[in-house]
């Protein structure tokens, strides 16, 4: 297996549920990796064709420049043919959401809406956005509250209803109506993003950008990939259209289906990417905006990746500092934190020759194990579960790691795999900036030297972008959000021991945004479903009340 692609950002709160559910031998919580839905991706295009650049039908256009919107050029609006789009009412209709068992039942209703495929031809191909609504509780609803986990490439229908159920009590469900939608090419959603089978899957298909796989991208699996991704997600124009640029068009389509003014919104992780573009797009439909362990607007690809992996390393040596104290002497990564990494080494290195053995006769690899931790990572709560995952592989087992890993990619009990970290990797090749080989291969050596732990100690070969065929440049541009003037007052959620989004990048987007900023004390990715009351507190008073938090706001444990 080459890990050539874990998502850089996957995983919000409600996917933080799924593993934790995942190591207490639950179900995947839905919406947030599910296994066993993976809709048939429409279409009938053919792998290998060029697909046309966003916005104009030529390949090869330049990048969004920042602040303008795709490809330069201001969002389009009403009257400029997206009337129809705008114009759309919404038939919602009773569904019953998947929850984890002991999660309260919701009443929800889903619905689809249309949006152009491709925004400067809206009589073009459509996309249909499956969408989740759970009603607000109270008789005096201030309006809709739009949803993100994650990601990108994560669901957000049944992210909904598991907000829901875990807000249960919360003020917010009795004034909002609570709405999920799956991105556009992402769950539910057609045509969809698909790039591997099951099986390919098992073996280890690459899938994204931590360096911790013993062999990295030829040029001819590049190719492969992206003829893959267009064959299986019925043709190349989904893959043209898959960029957080369009998703945020979608989103404002959707704030004016629902019949509200401004978006009032709650994004986790990529979502509050999703939530800056927004607000640089269309700054005027602001309402609220509520922006959860935020990805940092300023940081270009290389150094989000570098940030995120001194962030990583940081939590495993926590990590390994809880396990000396607690379990002293019986710590498998041993008494001292500072040999932490190495004796973890003596550890894993091995599985990369000889996997660790499993009950499901699968075995565990060095990469799996790194994955394993990795996901360990994303939540001080689930540390207990790594270090006894370290002591099974002292004694040549692996079914604790090999779980977590499961966790992390959504992989059912009968080995199949939700599409969700191959939508992440598509979208991130219109988001992420591209590298050459050179620059690929110092990014790999670079992020070892940052995140020593996941290091295999073999040889650094030369590395591609995985992205490197796609005919279509990166749409996002950076940075992003910068300067946006007309935005009211936004607040950035962000956790001081965030291992996947380092507390910086919070500070960096409340600072562009111009808005407030909520420090969380803590050891996890995200902080709106970590049950803080006042985390609770202050963000029940913003959506509602629209009362920001004072300067220099902090909540403990």
């Amino acid at each position: 297996m080459s890990y050539r692609k874990t998502p850089a950002v996957v995983l919000g709160a409600a996917a933080l549920t799924l593993l934790l559910g995942a190591c207490a031998g639950q179900p995947a919580a839905p919406g947030t990796g599910q296994a066993g839905q993976q809709p048939a991706a429409p279409g009938t295009g053919q792998a290998g064709q060029q697909p046309a650049a966003p916005g104009t039908g030529q390949a090869g256009q330049q990048p969004a420049t920042p602040g303008t919107g795709q490809a330069g050029q201001q969002p389009a609006s009403p009257g400029t043919g997206l009337d129809r789009f705008y114009g759309q009412k919404l038939a919602f209709k009773p569904c019953e959401p998947q929850l984890p068992p002991g999660a309260p039942a919701v009443k929800a209703e889903c619905a689809r809406l249309k949006v152009p495929l491709d925004y400067r031809v809206p009589k073009g191909s459509q996309a249909e956005i499956a969408l989740l609504r759970v009603p607000a509780r109270g008789k005096n609803p201030i309006g809709s509250l739009v949803l993100n986990p994650g990601g990108p490439g994560f669901p957000g229908t049944d992210h909904a209803a598991l907000t829901a159920a875990v807000w249960a009590k919360s003020p917010i469900t009795e004034r909002f109506d609570l709405v999920g939608f799956d991105p556009r090419g992402v769950g539910a959603s057609t045509p969809a993003l698909d790039c591997y089978t099951d099986a390919e899957r098992d073996r280890g298909a690459k899938l994204s950008s931590i360096p911790a796989g013993l062999d990295d991208w030829t040029r001819q699996e590049t190719r492969r990939l992206y003829q893959q991704c267009a064959k299986r997600s019925g043709g190349t124009r989904l893959l043209a259209h898959v960029g957080t640029r369009d998703v945020a068009r979608d989103l404002d389509v959707l704030r004016q289906a629902l019949g509200d003014d401004k978006l009032s919104y709650a994004g986790t992780s990529y979502g509050t990417r999703l939530g800056a573009v927004y607000a640089e797009m269309f700054p005027k439909k602001v309402r609220a905006l509520v922006l959860d362990g935020a990805m940092d607007p300023l940081a270009g690809t290389r150094e989000r990746r570098l940030q995120q992996a001194t962030g990583m390393q940081a939590a495993f040596e926590r990590l390994a500092a809880s396990c000396a104290a607690e379990q002293k002497q019986a710590c498998p990564l041993g008494t001292d934190p500072k040999r932490a990494t190495k004796v973890f080494h003596k550890l894993v290195r091995p599985l990369i020759d000889r996997p660790a053995r499993t009950s499901d006769l699968r075995g565990l690899t060095f990469e799996q194990a790194i994955e394993g931790v990795t996901a360990a990572l994303y939540n001080r709560a689930m540390w207990p579960a790594a270090i006894a995952g370290f002591t099974e592989v002292k004694a040549g087992k692996g079914d604790t790691l090999l779980k977590l890993r499961d966790g992390y990619h959504g992989r059912s009990a009968g080995g199949v795999y939700p599409d969700s970290l191959e939508a992440t990797l598509a979208i991130n090749c219109l988001d992420e900036e591209r590298h050459t080989p050179a620059q690929e291969t110092a990014l790999n050596r670079a992020w070892f030297k940052a995140a020593p732990f996941t290091d295999h100690g073999r040889p650094v070969k030369e590395a591609r972008d995985g992205c490197e065929q796609w005919p279509v440049k990166p749409t996002l541009g950076y940075p992003y959000a910068t300067g946006v003037k007309g935005l009211p007052d936004t607040l950035t959620v962000s956790v001081t021991g965030d291992a996947i989004t380092p507390h910086e990048g919070g500070v960096n987007l409340a600072r562009e945004l111009g808005g407030s900023l909520l420090a969380v004390e803590g050891e996890q990715h995200g902080a709106l479903l970590a049950g803080n009351a006042c985390v609770n507190d202050t963000v029940a008073a913003y959506l509602i009340d629209l009362k920001s938090p004072a300067e220099g706001a902090r909540c403990k444990r």
